[in-house]
Formats: C-alpha cells, sequence, structure tokens
C-alpha cells in the first residue's frame, strides 16, 4: 500500500465499500469490517446519492449534521444505504451497544484523531518539493501511527468487548502488533529518530552567506541576552499564545541546510533513506479500513447524545424480515428536535402501532398540528432502522423495508410544463410502478391542489393500490373518510386543547377522525376564518 493510497480519508486501494463517488473496488483477502459481517464483505455496496425521500423526511439535513466535521471519511454514503438482511443489522447492534460506553468511545476518538495527524502527515509527504522533507513527515507519521495502533491495542484488550466486529478487530491488532513487520516498524522508527535526534550542527550566517557545520560547544547566547533583560522585568509577564496551522513547509534555504548537514552526518541520513524504502506502505489496510468505517458509530453516538442529554429516549429497534407489525413509543422527529433542542424548547413525542392485519396510519387534524412531523419521524426511523443505527423512542419494532418512497407537497417549479396535479400523479405514477409488498409509501397531503372530491377520489385509488399490494403507508390528509377507508387503514388525529381549540398540543393519538379539524385547517389554509377575511379586506 502506498503513501498516496490512505490520503483520502483512510480508504485503501483494495477497499470494497466504495469511495464517496460511489465507486466500488475490488476486496483484498482477509479484510476485516465493523460495518459488515463475514458473508456481506464481498458483496457491499453504498450509494453515493441520496435517496429521492431524504429531503420529504429531512434525512438530508440529519444526515448533513451527523457526518458535519468528518467530510475527509466520506460517510454519508453509508447513511444512504439501507441493509438487506437482520443479521447486518444485528451486527452493527452489537458494535453500537459496544461503542456506547464512554471510555472505549473516548479510546477510539484518541485513535481517530492520531490516524488524522498520520493522514497529514502522508499528505505533506506527497506534497513535499525536498526529498529529506518528505522523508522526514513520513518517518513522523510512523512514529504517530505505531502509538496510535499499539494505544488501541491495549484498550480493546482491557475492554470488555462483545460484538463480533470489535472482538475481530481486537484479534487482529493483537496479533498485528505481535507480529515481525509491525515491531520492525516500530523498533526501526525509534532507532531512526533516536539517530537523527542526536544530530547537532552549527550556523554560521554572515551577511547572505551560510556555513553549516559540526556542532561545537559555543557561549548561549540566548542565556546572555535574557540576562541582560532581566532587570526590566517587573513581576510575571503575561502569556502570550501565537496559534500555528502545526504544519510548515521547508523552504528552498532550509533545503540547502539540511542537504548539508547530511553531508556531515552521512550514517543516520542514509538510515533514514533505507527506512524509507522499507517502510513507505506502512498503514495496514484493514487499520485504515476501520479507521473509516468506526467514524459511522462515532459520529451518530455524538449526533443522539444531545438528544440524551436533552432527556429524550433513543433505543435499539426490533427489526424483522418477516412481521409487518410495527410500533414506537415516545418518538420523535430527530430534525425537529435537533432545532428544538438547540433553543431550548420541549419536544413532544408519540406513540404509534400497526398490528395485523392494519397497513396504513391515517393521520388527520388540524392544520399545523404535528402530522407532517409525526410522519417525518416513522420515516426517518424505518431508515435509519435500516442501517443498523439506534432509533428514538422507548421502544420501536420495524419491518425491514425493501425502499421507502415519499409523495410529498412540492412547490410548482417555473420550469415544469405541467400543471401540479399531473405532476404529483406523474409522481405517485413512478412510486407505484417501483413499490413491492414490502415498501412503505409516506404521502403527506397528496393531490392538494386539486378539488376536494378529486383528491378524496385520487387517495381513495392510492390506498387501494397500497391495500392490494400489502404495503405499509403512512397518509397525513385532511380526508376524513379515509381514516375508515378499509380494515388496514388506522386513524391517528393531532389534537388540540380542549379549552382552546386554537392551541396546538402537537399529540397524535388513535382515535376515529372527527370532521371539525379538516374544516377548521380548511378555512386556516385558504385564509377563510374570520381573522384572515378581515386582514385580506384591509390589504
Amino acid at each position: 500500500m502506498t503513501a498516496e493510497s490512505i490520503l483520502l480519508g483512510g480508504r485503501p486501494a483494495g477497499d470494497q465499500l466504495g469511495s464517496p463517488d460511489g465507486d466500488v473496488r475490488p476486496v483484498l483477502g482477509g479484510l476485516t469490517s465493523v460495518l459488515f459481517d463475514g458473508p456481506s464483505i464481498g458483496t457491499a455496496m453504498v450509494e453515493p446519492k441520496a435517496p429521492d425521500f431524504f429531503s420529504d423526511l429531512a434525512l438530508d439535513r440529519i444526515v448533513a449534521s451527523i457526518t458535519a466535521g468528518r467530510s475527509e471519511y466520506g460517510l454519508a454514503p453509508f447513511f444512504h444505504t439501507p441493509l438487506k438482511d437482520v443479521r447486518t443489522i444485528t451486527y452493527r447492534h452489537e458494535v453500537f451497544r459496544d461503542l456506547d460506553n464512554p471510555v472505549l468511545l473516548e479510546d477510539v476518538r484518541s485513535f481517530s484523531e492520531k490516524m488524522r495527524s498520520v493522514r497529514g502527515h502522508l499528505e505533506h509527504a506527497a506534497k513535499a518539493h525536498y526529498l529529506l522533507d518528505q522523508q522526514r513527515w513520513l518517518l513522523a507519521g510512523a512514529d504517530v501511527y505505531c502509538g496510535a495502533v499499539a494505544e488501541l491495542a491495549d484498550a480493546l484488550a482491557v475492554a470488555q468487548v462483545r460484538s463480533r466486529g470489535l472482538r475481530a478487530i481486537r484479534d487482529l491488532l493483537a496479533a498485528y502488533t505481535a507480529s515481525g513487520d509491525f515491531t520492525s516498524l516500530l523498533a526501526d522508527t525509534q532507532k531512526t529518530e533516536a539517530d537523527l535526534g542526536k544530530v547537532r550542527y552549527r550556523l554560521d550566517i554572515s551577511g547572505r552567506r551560510i556555513r553549516v557545520d559540526h556542532h561545537t560547544r559555543a557561549p548561549d547566547y540566548g542565556a546572555e541576552v535574557l540576562q541582560s533583560f532581566d532587570r526590566f522585568q517587573h513581576g510575571t509577564p503575561p502569556e502570550h499564545r501565537f496559534g500555528t496551522s502545526g504544519w510548515f513547509d521547508m523552504n528552498h534555504v532550509e533545503a540547502e541546510i539540511l542537504d548539508r548537514v547530511a553531508q556531515l552526518y552521512p550514517e543516520p541520513f542514509a538510515s533514514l533513506d533505507a527506512y524509507c524504502q522499507r517502510h513507505s506502505g506502512y498503514v495496514d489496510e484493514t487499520i485504515a479500513r476501520f479507521d473509516r468505517e468506526v467514524q459511522v458509530y462515532v459520529a451518530y453516538l455524538e449526533y443522539i447524545e444531545g438528544f440524551r442529554q436533552a432527556g429524550l429516549a433513543i433505543c435499539y429497534p426490533t427489526v424483522s424480515d418477516r412481521s409487518k407489525e410495527m410500533h414506537g413509543r415516545a418518538v420523535f422527529d430527530l430534525a425537529l428536535a435537533k432545532r428544538l433542542a438547540d433553543e431550548n424548547t420541549p419536544i413532544v413525542t408519540n406513540d404509534f402501532y400497526l398490528a395485523d392485519p392494519e397497513r396504513i396510519l391515517v393521520v388527520s387534524g388540524p392544520n399545523q398540528g404535528g402530522k407532517t412531523t409525526f410522519a417525518r419521524a416513522i420515516g426517518q426511523m424505518c431508515h435509519l432502522a435500516s442501517i443498523g443505527c439506534p432509533v428514538t423512542g422507548t421502544e420501536a419494532r420495524i419491518f425491514l423495508f425493501d425502499r421507502i418512497f415519499a409523495h410529498f407537497e412540492r412547490e410548482e417549479g417555473i420550469q415544469d410544463l405541467s400543471g401540479k396535479l399531473e405532476s404529483d400523479l406523474r409522481r405517485i405514477h413512478e412510486i407505484l410502478e417501483h413499490a413491492t409488498s414490502d415498501s412503505l409509501l409516506v404521502m403527506n397531503e397528496s393531490f392538494g391542489s386539486t378539488t376536494l372530491s378529486d383528491a378524496l377520489f385520487l387517495n381513495k385509488q392510492v390506498l387501494q393500490l397500497i391495500i392490494e399490494r400489502d404495503m405499509l403507508g403512512v397518509a397525513v390528509t385532511f380526508l376524513d373518510e379515509l381514516a375508515s377507508f378499509s380494515e388496514k387503514t388506522v386513524s391517528m388525529v393531532s389534537t388540540v386543547d380542549p379549552d382552546d381549540p386554537a392551541v396546538r398540543t402537537f399529540n397524535i393519538v388513535r382515535r376515529p377522525a372527527d370532521g371539525l379539524a379538516y374544516a377548521w385547517a380548511l378555512s386556516q389554509k385558504h385564509r377563510l376564518t374570520f381573522e384572515g377575511v378581515i386582514e385580506r379586506i384591509a390589504s
């Protein structure tokens, strides 16, 4: 493995997982993954593009928040790609549970920071213009790498890890750090650095001429300068810190000086050259792979920690690829909760369940009552469960969908030559063409641009197709008639304060639609309330 092959976020050249731009490379034998179990490693694929439903369900904002500050790893594709089997979801849950330990999580963070430093060293080595500069960056990076690997191996050895993924990494690191390759790298790194550390030289600067010579004992002019100014010092001076990037490029004068130092001390620099020839590709591929993959867990755990601190529950869902019965307790919209938590605003959670033969949640109630937020929360939960992540709530049971679809009301674009209704019909037709009995469809006020009777007719047609295919669905609507459409539809209603119907509680409860919410919401939507009419007349 070359230095260049790990510069981009620790992605080795033989990594099957795929790069952020979507290319997929062949697997090298013996690689261990913490994202995919053994049988899945060789067939694992990731989707570079976000699915179509991401923006409707606010998953694009969620993934952006999760991956913020980690662009070098290209993590987004892992959050785009649902898993196809429960076995791999369970595999990820095991790793999540192990890393949900603050001590071990901090050890992994420390390892990742050191590996980030290693990549920085190798990047500078690749960009450096002077050979000795390149070699010194390579050697310094190897020193950080050896420390990072040894410390992680020690941390995993004492941690009581139970997941198959981390046990495999623990055993691999134990074997690797005891191997001849690593012990040779460590010993050579330490000896080469020690030899170079003994090099001492003297610069005689006269005008524009610099003479490089062996170091000889000479007066310490720095001490003399300090002694001269000592009498002007009164008390302890304030401390001044100057920030630097930590990376320094060698200029041509420094390079010329270093070349002459190497001529004065040929042996340590010859050893450095031999060292770089032997160890140029010192980063192990599986360790580089682990460094990238483990960021999925670390990033997500850091993201959900904020919700836990706000008193919201996060749980490990039960995922089934057979039973379509689903439920969630105390679920919430992650994207909205993130904003509300930042504003210290209370967050309302809700429950839902579907028991056989129920398949569709029909959510009605007043406008701005939390219906769309509730539907998004269910869609988010289903997707995050499908990629093996913990989800919102105290308890959850989720069916493993083959695909998730969303049909949300969209603004009419000036470039769209068809009408809004036609565009809605084309989108729902395309969805139903690709959906199967194992798909989920989340609908939000579909066909709202047409008349009430036409919207009711079209929505009933869609619900009938969902029922015939035995799909699962969530439909947000003002049409109360849809709530009792079939034995497979369940009515859920967003509630208001009984003492003041204008105040929304944002609680979504399982009960028959009452018909009152639609009239109120419709009058608000078209500005036909008393206040709305007065405002329109005045303007």
